[in-house]
């Protein structure tokens, strides 16, 4: 989490969210069908995909004339869509619900300022880019001694080393570790560091040095040299968070999205679909590749477009492969479909990493998990669970 600005807007109808898809082993191949002729709603810069949506007003069916004292059929209820757009956490915020019989535009918008607020209050827990964070006097005791952390925090550490294990060590928060050798955020600049630095940079990254003490909820880095950054996971659990401020609100659909983190919640009202696109990684802003229903789950997108710079002809990006210190090569996209999003978040940059083949195996061997990727040499792979429920419609774009 980088950011720290917050503003204010009320778009139109169509928003951008962020989705992520993975293989497992022994997944073929899908064949691209002929790509139907029906609009992509179009993402934001900050969106890795699309949510596509259609007029509010739930369509009716005709109501026979009235003959005298005959009781008239009540008109069909218009559910109006309700959208807060801010930043936080580094990246565009968008949630947006459909009004109710019970719950007017008035209830509905505060129950999403309900819901921003708790991801603001999440990110002044997590950020690096306050010193009175809990991750930034968790880095400040690094080997010194051990540091008491909120629920929250500690419960996104805590996933961070499960997925650590679960990938081998190619997901790891402690990759802060290496310093500001890459530079890809506000400082972006277009330059290799030293090879010679990145490898004795890299040496520090292990998440193995972070011990936590679930009885007392302490976290402790055990080398001075170990920092951590929860950016590449913390923006999940946030969504999921927030999610449970709108259901605890009375809202059953509505959808949540955080860059390219996105939790969906139910069907539209009258019963349609939400429909998600994910992003083409080398097409134009807000176009997709493939679409998906989507029905209380949850996505996340890693990819090598967002933050990222091209030199020699060759692109480089912000997921680091902790093996090498260099960025990751095996994928240019990935989205990860979970039952909620921390599991998306800390699922995807890992799959990334590993590519198909190995990443695959990993999304298979988590319960509720779907992938699909887009690999180096800009082949889309579809995981089992995912074939029947992803229809693409065309090839990725090629490029660099």
């Amino acid at each position: 989490m980088t950011g720290r600005s917050l503003s204010r807007s009320r778009p139109g109808a169509l928003l951008a969210v962020g989705l992520c898809l993975a293989l497992a082993p022994g997944c073929r191949r899908r064949q691209l069908p002929q790509a139907p002729t029906e609009t992509v709603s179009s993402a934001s810069p900050s969106g890795s995909a699309s949510v596509a949506s259609s007029s509010a007003r739930a369509s009716a069916a005709p109501v026979a004339p009235a003959s005298a004292g005959a009781v008239l059929a009540p008109p069909p209820f218009d559910h109006q869509r309700v959208e807060l757009v801010e930043r936080a956490m580094g990246t565009r915020i968008v949630l947006a619900a459909y009004t109710m019989p019970d719950l007017d535009a008035a209830r509905v918008r505060a129950a999403l300022e309900a819901a921003f607020a708790e991801i603001v209050r999440l990110e002044a827990l997590m950020t690096t880019w306050r010193d009175d964070s809990e991750i930034s006097r968790l880095n400040r005791a690094a080997g010194k001694g051990a540091v008491t952390l909120s629920p929250d925090t500690y419960a996104v550490l805590d996933k961070s080393l499960w997925i650590s294990r679960a990938s081998e060590g190619v997901f790891d928060v402690t990759f802060a570790s290496m310093g500001k050798l890459w530079k890809f955020d506000q400082d972006r600049e277009a330059r290799l560091p030293d090879r010679s630095l990145v490898e004795q940079a890299r040496r520090r990254i292990d998440y193995r040095r972070i011990a936590l003490e679930p009885a007392t909820r302490e976290a402790r880095l055990t080398s001075p040299e170990t920092q951590v950054n929860l950016g590449g996971i913390a923006k999940g659990y946030a969504i999921d968070r927030a999610a449970a401020v709108l259901r605890r609100a009375g809202l059953a659909a509505f959808f949540a999205q955080a860059g390219g983190d996105l939790y969906v919640a139910g069907k539209k009202p009258w019963g349609e679909p939400w429909r998600v696109g994910v992003r083409d990684p080398r097409g134009p802003d807000g176009s997709a590749f493939a679409m998906l229903v989507v029905e209380d789950h949850a996505f996340s997108t890693a990819g090598d477009y967002e933050r990222s710079f091209i030199l020699d002809g060759k692109r480089y990006h912000h997921i680091l492969d902790p093996r090498t210190g260099w960025p990751a090569t095996a994928s240019r996209s990935v989205t990860i479909w979970a039952e909620d999003a921390l599991t998306a978040d800390a699922i995807d940059d890992a799959v990334f990493i590993l590519g198909p083949d190995k990443g695959l195996a990993l999304v298979e061997s988590i319960d509720g998990c779907g992938a699909v990727i887009v690999d180096a040499a800009n082949k889309v792979w579809v995981s089992r669970r995912l074939e029947k429920l992803v229809e693409l419609r065309q090839q990725p774009t090629e490029g660099i």
